[in-house]
């Protein structure tokens, strides 16, 4: 009977159950409807014989799994079986009881996916029940009600026979109004691993676990010295809180034998955490986090659990290989991004728990691989590339499953992880049900492997989804555990499977990128998103000249383009696109804090002039390596310096504006267009150009008429000397006329004439004198075309008011 057992269909009974049976049948039940309904002295072989007609329906009746322990028994051992049933049906379940069926074992992997892959009972392929004391009765079973059951058997009475994968079901035998005889209502499958000595040769199994996150940190950071960060939400704290997704990844982790895969960019955002946070809000504000105790345990943790173990350091932020691959690296610097992210990948782990990581692997999403993919994930420096199996699979007819380590050529391994293991876990494991059924095949397949090759050591890797859910993670952990515990698997570090000797036999043809799946390319992130992060790293490296200290700007941008880039923005758009938009924005607001200030437009008299142009510095610290450039657009009327442009240096402290004046002369009168301009030392624009308009005009209005004035008034006084010494020679005529020519007295008179002064006339001229010489004239005269003191007022540094006038 043992021997028959490890054939498919075969009933591993012991004799003496076969001779009760056929004892019962001796007896000479009626035998109805052509022998389909032979009434034995079990039910549930009635049962099986009247369900025949109705094979392919899964039954009125669901049952649920709750648990199975131990999951893989040993000899001594009692396996319990516990769950629920529950009629979905629309009449009453009655006479009925749940039973286990174990058996037949299965002969290979596909068999096993077969059997999980049938819902409804198959009579000669599902294997009779174990019967007798173990079993669970249901008196009645209403419609869509519900019952627990919970069945005990000693591993004995199971009669397993050789090493292997049995099937185990739990059905359940009833009647309904409709038909009222025993019959299968509902059976649920799933698998028994049956290896109670240890094997000669064990699988040696890697299981990478996973320390992954969304993007949480943001690029802004706070003025202070401290650079306090801000995050998008508090979703971080959330995880690593007690029962949080991470906690309990770390948590369960600690207690396995694992190899930790870990991002970068949680660890350090959990430790941005540390120091104290600020979150987002919707209106643009930010509040103070709260979680800083939290994180420091969540990280205290994690130095203590990683120490001595096999860890391995993704690039930060976790990039999207394939996004890169496939529409990224056309776009220049895109690869550089990668190589940034790995440089910088084991610093940030070391520094955090004090322990040097391997960066020696890459891990495409889902382990999918294309020739463009190995290029760009060997391009930062790995020589190891994490596929899986559905990706990269065997076509040279193995029938076993082989090692993980490929070559795939130019100095380059594929390690290959199993799909069926890997992929265990992705479903709903929030029920009991699909958590006991997950764990049973993972085991079943884990054994299966080990089977089928029991004379050849082979080592298997596990690379589950990167993001497990908290349910995942515990289901993972119980299957994990269950399997460290079992005879024939042994743990191993990821390094030391990828230095394992390859299959002979073993594929290591990378697929073409025709066979990539749709599903992955339609997830990817698009080209757009790598031309806008270039465009934030073009601007970033602009504003790092102009600063006196780069790291507090260059750091945590440079870290946010990363993020930019993460495969956990796969299936989100809109989110990654928010985000790498939010990014380069913050960015313009803060290159826009250095800036000019406006000028209104300008008057400029006389021939020659200075204009005034501000720079002012908004941010904390001082910038330098910037050129001032203020240009005419029209030389001909008026010349900036010695042309048509001149530039000046500017260095200007934190909270600071600096003015700088400029020399201009004047060639003809009239409006000019002049462009004030920021550049970088090598000669990139800076913020935006400032124009403004120059009214040039040689002479001003003010001036014409005070030198008017002064020459009206110097023709007056001149006309009135002349007219007063006109007279004054017309008189003299006549009195000479009129004395003697050669007498005395007229001698006498005419000495005393020039010496006498004519009190009228010296009235007079005394009068033309004061008029000459009035207020209008001395220290308040005037002042002469000639003299160098300047005809406009100096400029203020504020911004100019319309029509100003512009130093000279």
């Amino acid at each position: 009977m043992a021997e028959a057992a490890d054939f498919q269909g075969t009933s591993p009974s012991p004799a003496r159950r076969w001779l009760r049976r056929s004892g019962a049948l001796l007896a000479g039940a009626p035998l109805l409807a052509g022998l389909l309904q032979l009434p034995l002295s079990t039910p549930s072989q009635a049962a099986e014989t009247a369900s025949a007609a109705a094979a392919g329906s899964s039954g009125p009746v669901d049952i649920s799994l709750d648990s199975l322990s131990p999951s893989a028994p040993a000899d001594g051992d009692t396996v319990t079986v516990s769950g629920s049933v529950t009629n979905t049906g629309k009449q009453a379940v009655t006479d009925a009881h749940v039973g286990i069926r174990v058996g037949p074992t299965l002969n290979t992997r596909t068999a096993i996916d077969t059997v999980a892959r049938r819902t409804s009972f198959q009579p000669g392929v599902d294997p009779l029940e174990v019967g007798g004391k173990y079993v669970a009765k249901v008196t009645k079973l209403p419609a869509g009600g519900s019952q627990h059951f919970s069945i005990s058997v000693p591993v004995k009475d199971l009669d397993l026979g050789t090493d292997g994968v049995y099937q185990l079901g739990v059905s359940l035998t009833g009647r309904t109004t409709a038909q009222p005889w025993d019959q299968v209502l509902g059976i649920e499958r799933t698998f028994l691993p049956w290896q109670p000595e240890g094997s000669d040769t064990k699988t040696k199994t890697t299981y990478l676990w996973p320390l992954i996150s969304t993007v949480h940190l943001t690029a802004e950071t706070g003025s202070d010295a401290q650079q306090t960060p801000v995050f998008k939400n508090d979703d971080l704290a959330k995880e690593i809180s007690a029962g949080g997704r991470l906690e309990q990844l770390l948590s369960l982790g600690s207690q396995l034998d694992v190899t930790w895969v870990l991002d970068p960019d949680l660890l350090a955002s959990v430790d941005a955490m540390r120091g104290g946070y600020r979150i987002q809000q919707a209106d643009g504000t930010t509040v103070a986090g709260k979680n800083q105790a939290v994180a420091n345990a969540w990280l205290d943790k994690l130095e203590k659990t990683v120490q001595g173990q096999s860890i391995v350091a993704l690039p930060f932020a976790d990039p999207d290989l394939a996004s890169l691959a496939h529409h990224g690296k056309d776009v220049t610097g895109s690869l550089s991004h990668l190589k940034d992210a790995t440089d910088v990948a084991a610093d940030t782990v070391e520094t955090i728990v004090h322990v040097k990581p391997s960066t020696e692997f890459a891990w495409p999403a889902d382990g999918a691989v294309d020739p463009s993919i190995i290029k760009v994930a060997t391009s930062a420096g790995a020589d190891k590339v994490i596929a899986r199996s559905d990706s990269l699979r065997e076509t040279g007819g193995l029938s076993y499953t082989p090692s993980a380590a490929r070559p795939i050529g130019g100095g380059t391994t594929a390690v290959v992880a199993d799909e069926r293991m890997s992929t265990a876990f992705q479903g709903d494991m929030m029920k009991a049900d699909d958590s006991t059924l997950a764990v049973q095949k993972f085991l079943a397949q884990s054994l299966m492997i080990n089977l089928q090759e029991s004379k050849n050591e082979r080592s298997i890797v596990v690379a589950p989804q990167r993001m497990p859910t908290t349910s995942q993670a515990q289901s993972m952990a119980q299957a994990l555990t269950a399997l460290q515990q079992g005879n024939w698997s042994q743990p191993q570090s990821l390094t030391e499977a990828a230095k394992a000797k390859p299959d002979p036999g073993a594929t290591t043809k990378v697929p073409s990128a025709s066979s990539y799946p749709s599903s992955l390319r339609h997830r990817e992130l698009p080209r757009s998103a790598f031309e806008r992060i270039q465009a934030t790293q073009a601007k970033l490296d602009k504003f790092r000249m102009i600063l006196t200290d780069e790291s507090r700007v260059v750091t945590p941008f440079g870290r946010a383009i990363d993020r930019g880039m993460s495969a956990s923005w796969r299936g989100r758009a809109p989110e990654a696109a928010d985000f790498r938009q939010g990014v380069e924005t913050y960015l313009d607001g803060l290159m826009g804090l250095v800036h000019l200030i406006q000028k209104s437009d300008a008057k400029l008299s006389g021939r020659s002039a200075t204009i005034p142009v501000t720079v002012q510095n908004n941010l904390v610290q001082g910038v330098g390596h910037l050129v001032l450039r203020l240009t005419s657009q029209q030389p001909t009327r008026l010349k900036i310096g010695d042309g048509p442009y001149d530039e000046q240096r500017i260095q200007v402290a934190g909270e600071h504006s600096q003015s700088v004046k400029f020399t201009t002369s004047t060639k003809a009168n009239g409006p000019v267009q002049v462009v004030a301009q920021l550049y970088t030392e090598d000669g990139q624009p800076y913020g935006d150009p400032i124009p403004f308009e120059v009214k040039v005009t040689e002479i001003t209005s003010t001036v014409m008429l005070v030198i008017g004035g002064g020459v009206l008034l110097l023709v007056l006084a001149g006309f009135r000397m002349y007219t007063q010494r006109k007279r004054a020679g017309a008189r003299q005529a006549e009195e000479d006329a009129e004395s003697p020519e050669d007498g005395p007295e007229a001698g006498g008179e005419s000495k005393a004439a020039e010496g006498t002064v004519d009190t009228d006339s010296t009235e007079d001229s005394e009068a033309g004198s004061e008029q000459a010489s009035g207020p209008e004239s001395g220290a308040d005269d005037p002042e002469q075309p000639s003299d160098p003191s300047p005809d406009t007022a100096p400029e203020s540094a504020d911004p100019s008011g319309t029509g100003e006038r512009v130093d000279r």
